[in-house]
């Protein structure tokens, strides 16, 4: 069975083919998906999807890059929607400094909401960072200084420093297409010596799909390419690469309960 940490099945990329996505999914062997919140007004789309489908669940957040087009979440109203068995993590949060569509003092406020209310609910934090590490790194570095929490950086892009930083704070990386790209060796680079048992992979549909599919909307099935390159990467076989990666993912989002011989829960 494969996993899907990160996709965004409430997409209008998806609306009028979702049954064939799932369905897709499926017959590929992705048992579990995770469909990621970004705006606290798409929660109740986000986690009706979860509600509706089994094996599917979501996570409850703001992006960094929407922080600042609404009312900065506060911890209380972010835990107050984990009471579903449904809602898995905290995210995505983080920050986003490439675009600079959200001011960037509001982003980290929005990120130490989220931290706190991974923090209170045990719930991994999901967390999107794209050219700020250094502020990322120090952030949670800080936070965890405040008291531990767990989580992981997701569709990993950056350098191996935020790996390094990042798996020293017990955290997890999560993979996307990205590591199929021709023009990724540095991600490669990056990852190639990280831990197996501290790496997922996901498809962060409906963006970012792999090589042979790059430049058409991505969808969950296509995880299999992402987790055929990072086996290549790794030098083992695909069998044992998505072993490991999911039941990385049970370790770090234990919400979820593991389903009986890879049927989906």
């Amino acid at each position: 069975m494969l996993v899907d940490s990160h996709c965004h099945l409430n997409f209008p990329d998806f609306k009028e083919d979702l049954d064939g996505v799932i369905s897709r999914a499926r017959q590929a062997g992705v048992g579990i998906m995770q469909t990621i919140c970004t705006e606290m007004s798409e929660f109740d789309e986000v986690h009706g999807i979860a509600q509706c489908y089994e094996g599917i669940y979501c996570s409850v957040g703001v992006h960094p890059n929407d922080s600042g087009t609404q009312e900065i979440a506060k911890a209380e109203e972010l835990i107050a929607k984990t009471s579903s068995a449904k809602v898995i993590g905290i995210g995505e949060t983080g920050l986003d400094y490439h675009y600079e569509t959200s001011d960037r003092a509001i982003q980290k406020v929005s990120f130490l909401e989220h931290i706190k209310a991974a923090r209170v609910t045990g719930l991994p934090l999901i967390v999107h960072t794209r050219d700020a590490d250094e502020d990322t790194v120090q952030i949670l570095t800080e936070e965890m200084g405040k008291g531990a929490f767990k989580g992981l950086i997701h569709c990993f892009t950056s350098s191996k420093y935020l790996a390094e930083k990042a798996l020293e704070l017990g955290f997890y990386i999560s993979l996307s297409g990205i590591i199929s790209f021709k023009s990724a060796q540095a991600i490669r680079d990056a990852i190639v010596d990280a831990p197996l048992d501290r790496l997922l992979v996901e498809t962060d549909a409906p963006y970012l799909a792999p090589v042979p599919h790059r430049g058409k909307r991505n969808e969950p099935s296509f995880v299999v390419h992402t987790n055929k390159m990072l086996a290549d990467i790794k030098g083992i076989s695909e069998e044992a690469c998505a072993k490991a990666t999911t039941e990385n993912f049970f370790r770090l989002f234990d919400k979820v309960p593991y389903p009986a011989e890879g049927v989906a829960a």
